[in-house]
Parts: C-alpha cells; sequence; structure tokens
C-alpha cells in the first residue's frame, strides 16, 4: 500500500488514475497497451480492463504478468486477487485456439484420397476436398468441444481422417482457407482469439528502395519510430507475423511507415485509403520517397480505374454498387493482381462491406494504418480479427515531447444560445436540438475573432453542417472544400493552402483523414458528428505536424445545450493522450492566453 501512487484498482476492473499523483504520467503511458479510458474529467480518469485490450496486448507479446505488474507497481492499495486471475484467465484464451497450414489434405480434386467424413444431423457423409485446408487446433479437449458445439461456427469445420489426413494435430478440424477469416470473426464473438501462424503468400515481387534524398535535395530520415513499428508487423516473416494494425498520432508520418514495410517486403501493393485527395497524396509520397517510378502506380477511383504493381485506390470505389442489393463490381480489384501485400489506410474507417473481403484475403500481408482504433460502431474486434492484432503504439504526448509531432493546446470556448432560439431548441427532438446547438449564429463571430487574434497561423475551419461552412466562408471570403468540390479544384485549394496562397480554408468532414497540410497551426471546430471521438483525434491531427509555432485547436461549444455532452465525450480520447481542455467562457471578448 503506497498512498502516492496514483492507480486505484477496483473489483469491477476499472482503474482510477489520480491525474495529480507525482507517477500519473508514467503511468498512463503504462497502461496504454492492454487498458481502454472510459472517462476523464479534471481528478480522475477512468480506464477498463476488457478482453479485447488484453488480446490485443498479448497480440503484441505484451503478456498477462506484464499487466499485472503495471497494475502492482503503481497501485495505491493492494490489487484485487480476483482482478489478477481475471486478467490471467483471459489473456490465456489468446493462444489457445490456433490456425495452422494442413499440407497434408491438400489434394486436387481428382485425387481418389480427397474423400474425409463429415457428420451432418448426425449422419456420416462424404465430401471431396477440392482446395487448400488448414488445421483449426485447441490445446486441449474442452475448447475443442466447446468449438464444435457452437452452431455459427461449427459449419464451417469437419473433423479430420487419419487416412487423408495423417498429420493432423490431437483436438483439430479442417477449415476451408477461405473460411479463415470468417472463423476467426465468429471465434472472438465467442470469446476465443485466433492465433493465426499460417503462413502467408509473398505475392508478386516489385523492386522498390526508399531514397536516401528527397526530390529537393535534403536527406530522407526513417525514424526509430516508424522502423520499430514497420518491424513490429513485419516480424521474422514467419508464422504469425505479417498482418496487424500500427497506431500513430497524426502528423507521425504513417504513410512513411507503410513505404517502409513495402521497401522491407518488395512486393505488389494495393494502397486503400479514405478519398481522392489522399490517393493524390499517397502517390507524390510514393514518388518522392521511394526509387518507384509514375509508370508502376495505378490511380484506382472514381475517375481512373488502372491496375499496376502499386495501385492506390478509394474505400468509396470499392464499395459503390449499382443496385443496393446487387454485388460490389469493383471488389474484383482485390483479385486483379498477385498482391504481397495491403494496406488499409485509416483502418478505422474500414467500411462494412469490405470487412467481407477481408474476411477471405487472409493469406496476404496486410497492415491497418491509424491514429486511434476506436470506432463508434464498436466493430474494434472486427479490425483485431480480421486485419491483424495491434502491433505498435506510442503515447501522442512521447512524441510530442521528442518533438516528432507539434506541441498543441486545446481550447473549448463556450457560447450562449441566442434568446430566440431557446423555445425552437426546447421543443426540438434530440438530432434537431443537435443541429440547433451547432449552427448557433454566434460562432461565426468568433471565428473571426480567433482568426484576428492568431492572423500569423494558417487555419482551418472545420465543420459537420454545410450550410453552416458555406455562411462560414462566405463571411471570411476564403475557399470552402466539401464532398461536392471537384477533385482538381479541391487538389488546387489544398496546394495554394500548403504554398501559403491561403491562410484560411474552410473545410467539411472530407478533411477530417489522410490530408497532408503540415503548416496548419490553428484548427477551429465550429461542429462535430455528434460525440465522435474518432473524429477529434483526427481532426485534431489536421495540425499536429511538426512546427515551430505551437498549434491551437478551438472547438466552438453551445452552453447547456447537447452539444456540451457530444463534446465531452469527444474529449475523451484526447485525454487518453494526455491533452487537457481549456475551457474559455465567451463574454462578448475571447481570451484564451491566461
Amino acid at each position: 500500500m503506497n498512498y502516492e501512487n496514483p492507480l486505484i484498482v477496483q473489483g469491477d476492473r476499472s482503474l482510477l488514475l489520480d491525474v495529480h499523483a507525482p507517477l500519473a504520467e508514467e503511468c498512463r503511458n503504462a497502461l496504454i497497451p492492454f487498458a481502454e479510458l472510459e472517462k476523464s474529467p479534471e481528478h480522475l480518469h477512468t480506464y477498463k480492463l476488457s478482453p479485447l485490450s488484453l488480446w490485443n496486448a498479448a497480440s503484441a507479446n505484451f503478456s498477462a504478468d506484464d499487466a499485472v505488474s503495471v497494475l502492482q507497481k503503481y497501485a495505491r492499495y493492494d490489487v484485487p486477487q480476483s482482478i489478477i486471475v481475471w486478467i490471467k484467465e483471459i489473456s490465456s484464451r489468446f493462444g489457445k485456439i490456433k490456425l495452422i497450414d494442413a499440407p497434408d489434405v491438400h489434394f486436387s480434386d481428382i485425387c481418389e484420397k480427397t474423400i474425409i467424413k463429415k457428420t451432418e444431423n448426425g449422419k456420416e457423409i462424404l465430401q471431396k476436398i477440392t482446395e487448400q485446408y488448414l488445421y483449426l487446433v485447441a490445446d486441449c479437449l474442452a475448447v475443442f468441444k466447446e468449438i464444435g458445439a457452437n452452431n455459427s461456427i461449427k459449419k464451417y469445420l469437419t473433423f479430420p481422417v487419419k487416412s487423408i489426413a495423417p498429420d493432423a494435430p490431437e483436438f483439430s478440424y479442417i477449415l476451408k482457407l477461405t473460411d479463415r477469416g470468417t472463423i476467426k470473426q465468429l471465434l472472438l464473438q465467442a470469446g476465443w482469439p485466433v492465433k493465426d501462424e499460417v503462413p502467408l503468400c509473398d505475392g508478386e515481387s516489385l523492386t522498390i528502395n526508399l531514397r536516401e534524398r528527397l526530390s529537393n535535395g535534403r536527406k530522407f530520415i526513417i525514424r526509430d519510430y516508424q522502423k520499430k513499428s514497420a518491424q513490429a508487423l513485419i516480424g521474422d516473416k514467419g508464422p504469425g507475423t505479417g498482418f496487424g494494425t500500427i497506431v500513430l498520432p497524426c502528423g507521425a508520418g504513417k504513410t512513411i511507415v507503410g513505404m517502409t514495410i513495402m521497401d522491407m517486403l518488395k512486393t505488389s501493393t494495393l494502397i486503400i485509403t479514405t478519398n481522392i485527395s489522399a490517393v493524390h497524396q499517397w502517390i507524390d509520397e510514393l514518388l518522392d520517397k521511394t526509387d518507384l517510378t509514375r509508370e508502376q502506380i495505378a490511380e484506382y477511383s472514381g475517375e481512373n480505374k488502372e491496375i499496376k504493381p502499386v495501385t492506390v485506390a478509394t474505400y468509396q470505389v470499392l464499395t459503390w454498387r449499382p443496385d443496393k442489393e446487387g454485388p460490389y463490381p469493383h471488389f474484383s480489384l482485390f483479385h486483379k493482381r498477385n498482391w504481397g501485400l495491403i494496406i488499409y489506410d485509416e483502418v478505422h474507417m474500414l467500411p462494412a462491406p469490405v470487412f467481407r473481403v477481408v474476411a477471405e484475403l487472409q493469406a496476404v500481408r496486410r497492415v491497418g494504418l491509424t491514429a486511434t482504433l476506436v470506432r463508434e460502431d464498436g466493430c474494434e474486434g472486427y479490425v483485431f480479427s480480421l486485419v491483424g492484432p495491434k502491433r505498435y503504439d506510442i503515447p501522442w504526448k512521447e512524441l510530442e515531447r521528442e518533438h516528432w509531432i507539434a506541441d498543441a493546446e486545446c481550447i473549448e470556448v463556450r457560447i450562449d444560445l441566442p434568446v430566440s432560439s431557446e423555445i425552437e431548441y426546447a421543443v426540438s427532438t434530440a438530432r434537431e436540438k443537435h443541429k440547433i446547438a451547432s449552427m448557433n449564429p454566434e460562432k461565426i463571430p468568433i471565428v473571426k475573432e480567433i482568426i484576428q487574434k492568431c492572423h500569423e497561423d494558417k487555419i482551418l475551419v472545420i465543420g459537420q453542417y454545410l450550410q453552416q461552412l458555406d455562411l462560414i466562408a462566405k463571411e471570411l471570403s476564403v475557399p470552402i472544400i466539401t464532398g461536392k468540390t471537384p477533385n482538381l479544384e479541391r487538389d488546387k485549394i489544398y496546394d495554394d493552402f500548403r504554398s501559403g496562397k491561403i491562410k484560411v480554408l474552410v473545410v467539411s468532414k472530407v478533411a477530417n483523414f489522410a490530408i497532408d497540410l503540415p503548416d496548419a497551426s490553428v484548427a477551429i471546430q465550429v461542429s462535430g458528428t455528434f460525440g465522435s471521438r474518432q473524429e477529434e483525434a483526427q481532426r485534431l491531427g489536421r495540425i499536429l505536424r511538426p512546427k515551430e509555432r505551437k498549434s491551437r485547436f478551438f472547438t466552438l461549444i453551445t452552453r447547456n445545450t447537447v452539444e456540451e455532452e457530444f463534446g465531452s465525450n469527444r474529449q475523451k480520447f484526447l485525454a487518453e493522450q494526455g491533452y487537457e481542455y481549456k475551457i474559455v467562457k465567451y463574454d462578448g471578448e475571447l481570451n484564451f492566453e491566461e
């Protein structure tokens, strides 16, 4: 028992972090690999231990003993014995079920030995093996029986017969290679994370090397954490390596990590990202930082549909279909070439239809790049089971201290709702209340005042509602980018902002992701997508590219409305990363320097 320690571990698996204790920041960093932040008010932050957080830790070789040691080191009171037992029990589930290759049952469909026994409704039937199969192996009889009794799972499994599978491990089933992702997804839902040790395919070879110098003549230096994150994914190229998710802050160079992995694997690569501007940005980065030529790189989007050794596509084109009940015609891109690597940029945005394809592409090396694994739809488990577990993470504040990302200040400005809107607000639905509060007209004068006070900065005004953004752009006489902005015009505006021709730019949520505006140092968020923590992290990320100036992230909130509640939820992720919000009440003049 040490009353100066910052952490209180409770029997309901919640962890309370006293932010004023001497070791609070050190403890917060130590919790990141295996605990999830839930609440972050002023004095006590609440973390939660969950099966998924422990399995992500286990997949990165952060053991149950490591987690217990962290709790015991920082705990103010004795760690409950039940928590220690639960952590070890849940963590031990990772690895109790494995997927391994089954070369001894990979026969052609004309071989007589392709007959196996399968039980359906109590009757044995004959089935031919006409494709490659895997073994799903449990470490004990009880787990083996539990899997076989699960109705959602057992239809994908076949019991091996020694005559055609002489090397079948004990407590194993035979599984179709094409069902590899689906079974991992189903087993995760059943509380059994699969350790996938099936070797991955190398794919078509491609000569690609990172440059020593960039096109501007500057030396190209890969940062240590970028090398470590790429190596964490590649491993020794043996079973169980080559797939997973890398979590790095916006501005930390996730694109460079992706290119480093390409350099290490030297294979044909499919890159999927969020929008056409991000596609062009990836292509520019590849040409600037690798020895690939323009003839080796293709754009696969609504405008161009080429396929080359390196192809960059958008999620939007992949999920387009002419009939909402029909097939997705562009899913064929995944099979048009012998890809050796697939990069899912902003993997937390992976659309549900693409998850289905990802479930089939389990033999290909793959990496998800993201600033946050938070998904508001709760599908973090899909990313874990289909793209891969978290392989590397680093605290945002650690990179800030090393000056790899900008020093940022977060300021929330609270504004009164106009008296003329109070009755309308009071009688509206929850959704309408959010819109009324978000589009508070009193925000526009404050946007102007912030811009005036930050006249030396490059400024982004970001929002959710197009009507509000159009009005702000007209009031400021500055360009606006929305989903309707043509791609050529969008790219020109971004280039003008980068070059300094434009110092203020209004953007909708299309700029939330994968856009590199390195000199932006102020962001003014006038409205957001309800309580999206993911969006909050991405919007702050627009101003985190390293620079000499301190960055400021302003959020305008209407007091005593639902916007306060949603704003509080969005702040949770940033609080986990160590950022504090300064609250400023607007009373006719804005003073945020105190």
